[in-house]
């Protein structure tokens, strides 16, 4: 049963978020009123999540995920952002937290964005401890359009990582699994994002089913190389679609971009690699990520 610990210090949105996590029956939720009691809860017990608000009194969201990231690293963390809030929910990602839902759509988005953390989290414990066979460094896939099939694909790639740091993991996954779902519903079957910015999320996934199965969308494919080194990986990730032009992108991390649903994505990717790049015509993106060297190298790396 998964451990979920939210940390707000507004009681009403405390038992707001606890309520809307606690819809699924296998979670164990709890919750404290701030960061400082977060971190005493962590010292005393095994969790698999913290979903934390960025302000806070004492030990603020930010300092928190920095806190979690320096002593319990194999825990990821989901900020709860709000208006008003984007400079430091940027900071917040890119001191290590996983993922965010904006205040504004948990009712809709809070589950699923701690689901797919869960998920991702798990393969990575998984993996931790696999012994390669041989010594592959290129892996090449040809996907057709089934979303369901990513969890599978990033675990595997993810067994090919057992000496990076967990923290490195969960984000080249989260980034992994962010490029394949944009290949899949934006580049073969032409979803419009903007969807998502709306009140019309349900069609969005109606329209993913109906697409994927009838002409020209369902020959469509998805090509992915990855090259692995002890240093470096780099995904190449390539769909059959008409593509764009990479300039349109509204750049996620603006203020008035970043809490959009259709922009999160890019976010993600662009946060949690160190390199990102698309082709001239906007159907291959490439992502690149460098192994983080410290002075307790070996024990980061464990």
């Amino acid at each position: 049963m998964p451990s979920i610990l939210v940390a707000d210090d507004n009681p009403v949105d405390r038992k707001l978020i606890s309520r809307l996590l606690e819809r699924e029956p296998s979670w164990s939720v709890h919750s404290v009123s701030d960061g400082s009691e977060a971190l005493q809860y962590l010292e005393q017990q095994e969790v698999d999540l913290v979903v934390t608000d960025l302000q806070m009194p004492h030990v603020d969201g930010l300092e928190l995920v920095k806190q979690i990231r320096k002593r319990f690293d194999s825990v990821p963390v989901v900020l709860v952002t709000a208006y008003g809030s984007e400079k430091i929910s940027l900071q917040a990602l890119s001191a290590g937290a996983a993922n965010y839902s904006p205040k504004d759509q948990l009712q809709s988005d809070l589950v699923p964005t701690a689901k797919n953390v869960l998920e991702l989290n798990e393969h990575i414990k998984r993996t931790a401890n696999k012994e390669l066979e041989g010594d592959t460094s290129r892996l090449a896939f040809v996907l057709d359009n089934e979303i369901g099939q990513i969890a599978q694909l990033v675990e595997s790639f993810n067994s090919h990582l057992p000496s990076w740091a967990t923290k490195d993991r969960l984000r080249i996954s989260m980034a992994l699994d962010e490029a394949l779902t944009n290949a899949i519903c934006h580049g073969n079957l032409e979803l419009d994002s903007q969807l998502k910015d709306t009140d019309c999320e349900s069609r969005f996934f109606d329209e993913l089913q109906s697409r994927k199965d009838c002409e020209p969308f369902c020959g469509r494919r998805v090509r992915l190389q990855a090259d692995f080194s002890d240093q470096e990986i780099r995904f190449c990730i390539r769909d059959d679609g008409p593509g764009f032009t990479p300039e349109s992108i509204p750049d996620p991390t603006c203020a008035e971009n970043l809490l959009k649903p259709s922009g999160r994505g890019l976010l993600l990717i662009r946060t949690f690699m160190d390199e990102v790049a698309h082709n001239e015509s906007g159907n291959e993106i490439t992502l690149v990520k460098r192994r983080q060297h410290t002075l307790n190298d070996e024990s980061d790396y464990k």
